[in-house]
């Protein structure tokens, strides 16, 4: 558990209180036992030289040894009387008497510490612990020289008990006072750090409703010092962040509402090619089911390599890459990228945009088909014009045989180009949205009627049967009869044209929402998938051969598309091929309200968008 900064303030105050007293009561027990330690050797260096100037009687008739064992425990017994421990040791060790054992049990000392000291230097000292009586003593040796022998050392010790008396004595006096000391400091000072504590508590407080968006501010408690300087500077930072952050919000709301809504991907990729920022766009153009997280590797994202090339060109130090990626395959889509650095101090990293150029890329591709189509449409027919009539001039004009089909073969070709010339001042007029309709209440029974005349005809020729099924009652619809003829003739002209001897096609309408959806099906050889979003296109053909056999000019679909977009229908085809085809367009029913029924009233009933699909 987190202790709050009260107890934190308590419990340094007691570590420091405890930490004062251990220091005075190690150094006070180390003061008071150098004294006693010091004093009890100035005692017993008293008491040796005392020995010294009574020593014990010597017999010279034995050099090196004590003339009566009792008399010199007698002398012990004197000396031992002013309460210190008296022991006299020969030269080699022997202990001759002790005041307080026996002098014949006890072992040799000759390697006592204070012994030696004073064998060498004439007196010693040592603190130790006795093993013979079992206690802690001073101990102080002397040499005692003698003319009439070896020299003997006497040796005065005292017990170390009293010191530890005197000791324990002054620790209790000092923790009784120091425990008194800690009630009437420590409640002093716990009021102050209660109160200092609680200021600080409301300066976190006022920082955590910080953190939390909260800026309102600190009041002030009057109490004018430095915690009160900081919640003053505190609610300054705060006004300040607040001010801030809004600033920030409002510029990345904005900068996110622009990049979301953009139709171009945009990325931003740090120096370590991982994804910093991408919006839906990029998500879409990749073809990302869920948009890539912050933090994602490019590569496990891009799959493009020319993207990713882009990208490491930029973060290797080039300024700025442009190159063009393609997506899809049946439907490709194209590209635009532009890789541009961005640096910031040390950090590196590259914006990525991706531009749809799918759009300019078909229109480019239309105009290098239409030029093309256009160019080679023209050059058979002005071909065989020019050849036949060169013929004829040659000389073949007075072939009675062979000039009347010359002559045809021209008119053929002149019709063709007609028919070409036509169709293109007609694609051209809805370019230029200078295409007039006449939109009137048109009965779709009608409407079906009036081309199926013409479509019998042909189909009677090809041994093809043609049928209409069409329910009763339905609504009319708004439009240009002669122009949503040409639509429905168009089709139907298709339908004959590519279905086998011996099939069927059927003419169909059906009421929906707000509109007729009328449908032209054939039994015939159907169009691939691939071709099926191009064949609105101008001058594309399925089958290039045999269309031209049939004097198509690749126009019919395309102006078909525009004419039914112009009434505000839609056009567009299911097929499979050897199965049949299935063309519908849809025609709005009429109204008064419909906008080509309001502007006829102008003489212009609706006005085409331009282009094939």
């Amino acid at each position: 558990m987190r202790l709050n900064l009260f107890w934190k303030f308590a419990f340094s105050f007691l570590a420091v209180l405890a930490s004062v007293l251990l220091a005075v009561d190690f150094f006070a027990e180390r003061a008071l036992r150098g004294d006693y330690e010091r004093t009890g050797f100035e005692k017993l260096a008293a008491i040796a030289r005392i020995a010294q100037a009574r020593p014990p009687h010597w017999n010279p008739a034995f050099p090196g040894q004590l003339e009566d064992l009792s008399a010199l425990r007698d002398w012990v017994e004197q000396m031992a009387a002013s309460g210190v421990r008296v022991t006299v040791i020969t030269a080699d060790g022997r202990v001759l008497a002790d005041s307080q054992s026996d002098a014949q049990t006890m072992e040799n000392h000759a390697k006592r510490p204070e012994i030696l000291e004073a064998m060498a230097k004439g007196d010693g000292r040592s603190i130790r612990h006795s093993v013979t009586i079992n206690r802690d003593l001073l101990y102080y040796a002397v040499r005692q020289n003698t003319s009439a022998g070896p020299f003997t050392v006497l040796r005065f010790a005292l017990p170390l008990e009293t010191v530890d008396e005197i000791l324990n004595s002054f620790r209790r006096r000092l923790w009784l006072a120091s425990f008194f000391i800690l009630l009437i400091a420590g409640g002093i000072s716990l009021l102050f750090s209660r109160s200092f504590t609680g200021r600080v508590e409301r300066l976190k407080d006022f920082s955590g409703r910080v953190a939390e968006g909260d800026f309102r501010p600190l009041p002030r408690d009057g109490s004018d010092d430095a915690v009160e300087a900081l919640g003053i500077s505190l609610n300054r930072t705060a006004a300040r962040l607040d001010r801030t952050i809004q600033t920030l919000t409002e510029e990345r709301n904005l900068s996110s509402a622009i990049l979301g809504s953009m139709v171009e991907g945009v990325a931003v990729v740090n120096g370590s090619e991982r994804l910093v920022f991408a919006n839906p766009g990029f998500a879409e153009i990749l073809g990302l089911d869920v948009p890539p997280t912050s933090g994602s590797a490019l590569v496990e994202v891009v799959r493009q390599t020319e993207l990713l090339e882009a990208v490491r060109q930029v973060l290797g130090g080039e300024p700025r890459v442009q190159s063009e990626i393609v997506t899809g395959t049946l439907r490709q889509h194209f590209f635009a990228i532009t890789v541009a650095a961005v640096r910031s101090g040390d950090t590196t990293g590259a914006v990525v945009v991706l531009h749809d150029i799918t759009e300019l890329r078909k229109l480019e591709r239309v105009r290098r088909d239409f030029v093309a189509n256009v160019s080679h449409e023209f050059r058979t027919p002005l071909t065989a014009i020019q050849g036949f009539a060169e013929t004829l001039l040659a000389g073949a004009i007075d072939d009675s045989q062979n000039r009347t089909r010359f002559l045809v073969i021209i008119l053929e070709h002149s019709r063709r180009l007609a028919r070409l010339t036509e169709d293109l001042l007609m694609l051209s007029k809805m370019d230029a949205e200078r295409l007039e309709l006449e939109i009137r209440r048109l009965s779709v029974s009608q409407l079906i009627e009036s081309c199926l005349e013409t479509a019998q005809r042909r189909g009677t020729e090809k041994d093809l049967q043609i049928s209409v099924n069409m329910p009763q009652n339905l609504p009319d619809i708004a439009g240009d009869r002669r122009r949503l003829a040409e639509v429905l003739q168009n089709l139907l002209d298709n339908a004959i044209q590519y279905t086998l001897p011996g099939g069927q096609i059927i003419v169909s309408a059906k009421s929906l929402e707000e509109e007729i959806v009328l449908t032209v099906s054939d039994t015939g050889i159907g169009i691939p998938k691939a071709d099926q979003p191009r064949i609105f296109e101008r001058f594309y053909r399925v089958d290039v051969a045999r269309s031209r056999e049939a004097g198509g000019t690749g126009l019919g679909l395309a102006i078909a598309k525009h004419l039914v977009e112009v009434h505000g229908g839609r056009l567009w085809v299911d097929s499979e091929v050897g199965q049949g085809s299935q063309f519908h367009f849809s025609v709005p029913f009429f109204d008064l309200d419909h906008p080509a029924l309001r502007s006829s009233s102008n003489g212009i009933g609706g006005r085409g968008n331009g282009g094939g699909a």
